[in-house]
């Protein structure tokens, strides 16, 4: 805008009045790109389950799957932002499943440690996610409670 008026300004002038307005180049979060359906249902497991107490979660085993690049890894971009603003929309990359040169692994986790890990061949549907859940949760949490012997 200001080369337009004819102004001209430098690289080190912008840096400067970024930095005074604390906005440092920071590395943006990557996170699920979640839909408002989604961000409601996540607020409703949360308002349910939210007076639970430590006792609880320790028994609770998770699962997750997750995208491992194989040749080196996605772009890493930066943005400015003030510190504490890293999860904000602005800040952020929105992250998709399947992409070239990845493999896809399911894990099982609980607070007493780790149980199985599973590499998913070809992409993940929702019959796949349901048959993994059924053939390998079972022998996680039986692991998982193994370790907390």
């Amino acid at each position: 805008m200001l080369e337009e008026t004819g102004t001209k300004v430098s690289i080190s002038t912008v840096e400067r009045v970024l930095y005074r307005h604390n906005l440092k180049g920071r590395s943006a979060r990557k996170k699920p790109l979640l839909q408002n359906r989604h961000k409601k249902v996540r607020l409703r497991f949360a308002s349910a389950h939210g007076d639970k107490d430590g006792t609880f979660w320790r028994n609770v085993p998770w699962s997750d799957g997750t995208k491992r690049e194989l040749f080196g890894h996605n772009d890493h971009r930066y943005v400015s932002r003030k510190k504490g603003e890293a999860c904000k929309p602005k800040n952020t990359i929105p992250t998709m499943k399947h992409g070239g040169g990845s493999i896809m692994l399911w894990e099982c986790f609980a607070a007493g440690g780790t149980g199985t890990l599973y590499k998913i061949d070809g992409f993940m549907r929702k019959e796949n996610y349901w048959d993994i859940l059924k053939q390998h949760l079972k022998t996680s949490v039986m692991k998982l409670k193994l370790g907390h012997k």
